[in-house]
């Protein structure tokens, strides 16, 4: 039976493997998805079957309660919480890590009995990187979800006290595999652990989102990982050590999409608030100029190309589908509609895709940012929906801005341009954007959903 369960787990990652491949395109990306999903299960079928368990009683209730769970997510959250869903994924796996972890620690630690080396430090790092990994994407899809504030939590000597935690952590696991296994000690490692977790969480942005949730990711495969070595399963090193490398990859990826170094994302305070400088006093000064749907609608019924740029409040809005109908009747008009998606556009990567995709956009119309920055000086109308930082030209002429050298969408470049947002309020990072007092912009102030509903009537009437 060994040799047969090897198999299948070669097959098992194999499939991991194509199917990841396949997730880079959006095209193949639900191919790859199903792809994986059969290699999970495959893995989970000869795990149950190769361990000779005796009673499948539990593990049914556990199957049945969690496809019920599952099954009415994939249904009832929309697809603008799916950053805070996701999080909750990562949860989970760290937590599920730490249960294993709990459950091997009490089996091997008979009295008298001693771990050793190898043993310990996978057990004591399962549960480390586990209990970090539930109590930070707890506090990660709170902040996503506002249930906590999304701001920066900052306090005099937080660096000095996660150092603290995490010396304590190690040196309660050297005590734990030196002096004394008691079961009160490893619940402390754990309870420290969890601490830990949510204090490496909060001082991170809103904007950092993107990053953290990689992040996150990339410790409950790690997490995964150390859990397969501690109970021996190959198929679980295997899927964690994708899952952590593949994590860590994306979030370096995000990291380079913002020009922000891992560290900086970590322990910078970024999205803090920040004080106006003579520049940002100038600006707000100087006003903006309003535009009516009506006069918004020529513009774009007029133009030969627009360009759109998504941003997160067009998912809080869930306007995805008047998008869809406004460059329908654009495009009925020999008008060519493009859209430009930001890396970080929404709150996790590849969230505008499918946020547009679910309203059947056509994928050849999706443009990342080094393919559609040329673009602007050619284009007539650029259309922003609830961008902001990531089309502020602060990134690009203000040095002093904790936007600067971002890389942005030229939006500004373009013709004309259209911004479409509730109020003036500064995006993530905190700091007014120069992009809404230039003399080509135009502010369309509103509800998304609302504004754009009226500019489909506007310009079907044109």
């Amino acid at each position: 039976m060994t040799a047969i369960s090897e198999l299948v787990y070669l097959v098992a990652a194999i499939l991991f493997i194509v199917g990841l491949k396949r997730l880079s395109h959006p095209s193949t990306a639900r191919r790859g998805n199903l792809l994986s999903a059969v290699g999970m299960l495959l893995a989970i079928g000869i795990t149950l079957l190769d361990r000779q368990i005796l009673s499948f009683q539990w593990i049914i209730i556990g199957v049945l309660v969690g496809a019920g769970v599952g099954a009415w997510m994939a249904r009832a959250v929309a697809m603008t919480s799916m950053p805070q869903m996701v999080g909750l994924f990562n949860g989970f796996g760290g937590g599920a890590s730490v249960l294993v972890a709990a459950g091997e620690w009490h089996r091997l630690v008979q009295p008298g009995a001693t771990l050793d080396g190898a043993t310990a430090v996978t057990v004591y790092a399962s549960a480390l990187i586990g209990s970090v990994t539930f109590s930070g994407s707890v506090v990660a899809a709170g902040k996503l979800q506002e249930w906590i504030p999304g701001r920066p939590v900052l306090f005099r000597g937080q660096h000095a006290l996660n150092l603290l935690l995490a010396l304590g952590v190690v040196g309660v696991a050297v005590y734990l595999s030196a002096v004394a296994q008691a079961p009160a000690v490893f619940i402390a490692l754990i309870a420290i652990a969890l601490m830990l977790g949510v204090l490496l969480t909060i001082p991170i942005g809103g904007a950092d989102m993107p990053v953290v949730i990689c992040l996150l990711n990339s410790y409950s495969g790690l997490a995964a990982a150390m859990t397969g070595f501690v109970i021996h399963n190959h198929g679980l090193i295997i899927t964690g050590a994708l899952v952590g490398a593949s994590g860590l990859i994306l979030t370096q990826l995000m990291c380079k999409a913002m020009n922000r170094s891992l560290a900086n994302v970590l322990f910078g305070g970024f999205g803090a608030p920040v004080i106006a400088g003579e520049k940002e006093k100038a600006l707000a000064a100087r006003g903006v100029r309003q535009v009516t749907a009506e006069d918004a609608a020529m513009m774009l019924s007029y133009a030969q190309q627009v360009i759109v740029v998504p941003g997160y409040g067009l998912a809080v809005a869930q306007a995805q589908h008047e998008v869809r109908e406004l460059a329908d009747a654009l495009e009925k008009k020999g008008v060519t509609v493009k859209y430009a998606i930001h890396p970080v556009a929404g709150r996790m990567p590849g969230h505008m895709n499918v946020l547009l995709a679910e309203a059947n956009v056509s994928y050849d119309k999706l443009y990342d940012m080094e393919q559609i920055n040329n673009e602007f000086e050619r284009t007539d109308v650029s259309l922003v929906i609830g961008a902001n930082d990531v089309v502020n030209p602060a990134a690009r002429n203000t040095p002093s801005s904790p936007l600067y050298g971002m890389p942005i969408l030229d939006t500004d470049k373009s013709h004309n341009i259209i911004v479409m947002k509730r109020s003036m309020r500064p995006g993530f990072a905190g700091v007014e954007n120069e992009l809404f007092y230039d003399a080509k912009t135009s502010m369309l102030f509103g509800d998304a959903k609302d504004s754009l509903k009226k500019l489909i009537q506007e310009v079907k009437a044109a």
